[in-house]
Formats: structure tokens, C-alpha cells, sequence
């Protein structure tokens, strides 16, 4: 007997979860918000789908707090594509951390990564990656150009 299993990341909010599910679908291709659950007119949950994972977002109240010990990890191709969802993220009250890390105004933490950053901090010139990584520490959002430059030493 076959048996499918659906693992989905689940994220507690006090009462913003349909709004959050708006935000997150708007800034991603191809994102879809699946179902809002309600009880009467308050909202229980928004299921949606961001890159093929569903995320269940909830309204639980004030009792638990979203950390920074979850994120979740985006990965951009561009500058371009990189800026566009770091700031849709920082929309409304967000908060940039460090090395490509911020906080949503719903206390979600993400991580917008270019795919430039695992080549450069992996290059076997151990010089040229820690240079890379000295850039990156001192940034909070990635410049592509900017760790491509001290990579080289520029």
C-alpha cells in the first residue's frame, strides 16, 4: 500500500495571516493563495503555496512569536530580482538584519540569497571567498556587484 505523505511548514501569527498570505503571494511568480478557513468572519488560517511548498499561516493570538530561529530561504538569480523581493518584504514596517537576512512586518524572518554568494564564498582561492565573506558580513542586503568586487580584491 502506497502513501502519500504532505509535509507543509506551518506559521503562527496573532491575527495577520490572511494578510501575510496576500503579501507572500504577491511577490512571488507562480505563488497562489489555496484557501482561507474561517469560523463566522474571523479568520482561522490561509493556506498558500510559495516555489511548490504550502505554508499553512494561522491566527493563533499573541501566545507564541515567530524568531528568527526559522527562515525562510529565497534564492534570486539578479540584482534586480533580488532588490524587487527584498523590498516588497520590507513593505509596510519590515526590518533588514544582516548578511542578506530581514524581518517582515509580521515578524518572518527570510533570507534573500543570489546564487552568485554559495560560488563565491565556496571558490577554492580561500583568499579570494574570505574576501567575499568579509564583504557579506558587512551588508545587510547582498550587493552582487559589491561581493563580486571584494572576492576579487577590488
Amino acid at each position: 500500500m502506497s502513501q502519500t505523505t504532505k509535509i507543509s511548514t506551518f506559521l503562527w501569527f496573532d491575527n495577520q495571516a490572511e494578510e501575510a498570505a496576500k503579501l507572500y503571494t504577491s511577490i512571488f511568480e507562480g505563488a497562489k493563495l489555496l484557501d482561507v478557513s474561517r469560523a463566522g468572519d474571523k479568520v482561522m488560517s490561509a493556506t498558500f503555496e510559495l516555489g511548490g511548498q504550502t505554508y499553512i499561516a494561522f491566527n493563533g493570538g499573541p501566545h507564541y512569536k515567530l524568531s528568527a530561529a526559522v527562515s525562510i530561504f529565497v534564492s534570486v538569480e539578479t540584482q534586480a530580482e533580488l532588490d524587487r523581493v527584498w523590498d516588497a518584504l520590507l513593505t509596510g514596517g519590515g526590518k533588514p538584519t544582516q548578511c542578506g537576512w530581514l524581518e517582515d512586518r509580521f515578524g518572518l524572518s527570510w533570507q534573500v540569497i543570489p546564487t552568485a554568494l554559495p560560488k563565491l564564498l565556496g571558490d577554492p582561492d580561500r583568499e579570494r571567498a574570505g574576501r567575499a565573506m568579509k564583504a557579506m558580513l558587512g551588508m545587510q542586503k547582498l550587493d552582487i556587484a559589491g561581493l563580486k568586487r571584494a572576492a576579487a580584491g577590488e
